[in-house]
C-alpha cells in the first residue's frame, strides 16, 4: 500500500510533513495518526499523500491563469513562487489585501477560480473573499487548523520549510502529469532542491529594494533641520526687537544725558 505512495515513504518523512502541532482541532482528527510522547500530533501518511493527488488533479481542471495561490509565510512563499512559475498560475505572495477580490476598482483586484491557502489562519481573508465570489478553496491544513468554508484539505505540516518544499514540487509535478504535459515523473525536469531555495539567497534581492528606498528618507530629515534651523535666528531677532524697544521706551521716558547736564548747568548759573 505504502509503496503506491508519490514518493518513497523516507522522503516524506525526512522532510517532517507529517509532523503537527501540540494541538488538534474537531476538524483535523480524521487525519492525525497519533500523539507522539512529545505531545506533537502525527499526521497519517497515507491521507498526506492520497490528498496531494487530489489537490494537483483539482488545480489542473481549471486554466492556469485562473488558478492562484495565497502564501503569507515566508517559506510558504519561496516554494510557491516556484510552484506557479512551473505551471503557469498566479500567486497572492505577502499579506492579504481586504477587498482585493471583491473590490474592481483596487489595482490588484483579482478575480480567482480557483484558490489555493497555505495556511487557513493567515489567509483567512482570502478565503472569505473566495467564497463570497464562488471559488472553491484548495488549502495546506496543519493539525490545529479549522477547516470552515475549505472544500478541500491537504492534511501537512504547513509551517516547516522543507516540508512546504516537497509539499509543491509534488503539486508542480502532478499537475503537470494531471494536464497531459509530462507523460511521467522522469520528464518533470526539476528538482526538489529548486523549491527549498535558501532563504539568505531570497533575502538578498528582497533586503535591496527596501534599503534602496530607506535612503530616500536620509535627505527628508536632513531637510527638516535648516526648518529648525531658520526658526532659532527668527526667535533670536524676535527677542532683539523686543529689547530694542524696551530700551527705546525707557530712553523717552527717562531725560537724556544732555537734558541733565542742560539743568544741572542752569542751576548752577544763578549762584555765580
Amino acid at each position: 500500500m505504502m509503496a503506491d505512495m508519490l514518493l518513497p515513504q523516507e522522503k516524506y518523512l525526512e522532510s517532517g510533513i507529517h509532523i503537527g502541532t501540540k494541538m488538534k482541532t474537531p476538524d483535523m482528527k480524521k487525519y492525525i495518526y497519533k500523539e507522539r510522547q512529545d505531545k506533537l500530533y502525527v499526521l497519517d501518511l497515507k491521507q498526506v499523500d492520497e490528498r496531494i493527488r487530489l489537490a494537483a488533479r483539482f488545480i489542473a481542471r481549471y486554466e492556469p491563469q485562473g488558478v492562484y495561490i495565497a502564501a503569507s509565510r515566508t517559506y510558504a512563499g519561496l516554494a510557491a513562487s516556484k510552484f506557479v512559475q512551473i505551471t503557469g498560475c498566479n500567486m497572492i505572495k505577502g499579506r492579504f489585501i481586504p477587498g482585493s477580490m471583491t473590490n474592481p476598482s483596487r489595482d490588484n483586484f483579482c478575480e480567482p477560480t480557483l484558490l489555493v491557502v497555505c495556511d487557513p489562519k493567515n489567509e483567512w481573508q482570502a478565503i472569505r473573499e473566495a467564497t463570497t465570489i464562488g471559488a472553491p478553496v484548495i488549502s495546506l491544513c496543519d493539525t490545529d487548523n479549522v477547516i470552515k468554508f475549505i472544500d478541500l484539505v491537504v492534511p501537512c505540516n504547513n509551517k516547516g520549510k522543507k516540508a512546504l518544499a516537497l509539499i509543491f514540487f509534488l503539486l508542480a509535478r502532478e499537475v503537470l502529469k494531471a494536464r497531459g504535459t509530462i507523460a511521467n515523473d522522469g520528464e518533470f525536469g526539476h528538482t526538489l532542491e529548486e523549491f527549498d531555495v535558501p532563504l539568505e539567497l531570497q533575502a538578498g534581492p528582497a533586503v535591496a529594494p527596501s534599503a534602496v528606498a530607506s535612503k530616500p528618507a536620509a535627505p527628508a530629515q536632513s531637510a527638516a533641520a535648516p526648518a529648525v534651523a531658520v526658526a532659532a535666528p527668527n526667535e533670536g531677532e524676535e527677542k532683539n526687537k523686543h529689547k530694542a524697544k524696551r530700551a527705546v521706551k525707557k530712553k523717552d521716558e527717562e531725560p537724556g544725558a544732555a537734558e541733565k547736564g542742560a539743568e544741572e548747568k542752569g542751576a548752577e548759573e544763578p549762584k555765580k
